[in-house]
């Protein structure tokens, strides 16, 4: 993503995806539930105590957990900005696709020189309406076939 790592997600091998479950699991069970920071040491006690607030905590694990699934992960800043072709990426659509529904005013974006920029924020915004509006679609094909007895 374009203020994200330019480093492309890769996948887990064998080994990270087991290291990543037993991780996670071990993690999920230390998650405080009085919402205060964890800390760890290392076993030499030669490192300061590492202090994790709760939130940070849950996303690592969350990451863990993707990753011990065999997925590769992506952390993108809240208030990123992606180009077409990342938002064509993430909705796992076409660029021109994309830069229709930039130019139908579906998909907010600025321009930056000639280039167009969708904040993260609005795309994740869009993914989440157009989500809704598949599933309404469906839930009334559903209802006509019922209705239709088919």
């Amino acid at each position: 993503m374009a203020t994200a790592n330019r480093n492309p997600p890769r996948l887990p091998n064998e080994d990270e995806i087991a290291q990543a479950r037993e991780a996670s699991r071990q993690l999920a069970r230390l998650l405080p539930d009085d919402m205060q920071p964890l800390r760890l040491v290392t076993d030499d006690n030669r490192h300061e105590m590492i202090s994790f607030p709760p939130g940070a905590l849950r996303l690592f694990i969350d990451m863990l957990t993707q990753l011990g699934q065999g997925r590769a992960i992506t952390l993108v800043p809240q208030r990123a900005e992606l180009t077409t072709q990342e938002v064509a990426d993430y909705l796992n659509v076409s660029r021109p696709y994309v830069v229709a529904l930039i130019e139908q005013n579906k998909l907010p974006a600025r321009k930056v020189g000639t280039r167009r920029r969708v904040a993260f924020e609005d795309l994740l915004r869009f993914d989440e309406q157009d989500r809704a509006r598949r599933r309404s679609a469906l839930d009334e094909l559903a209802r006509i076939d019922q209705e239709l007895g088919l």
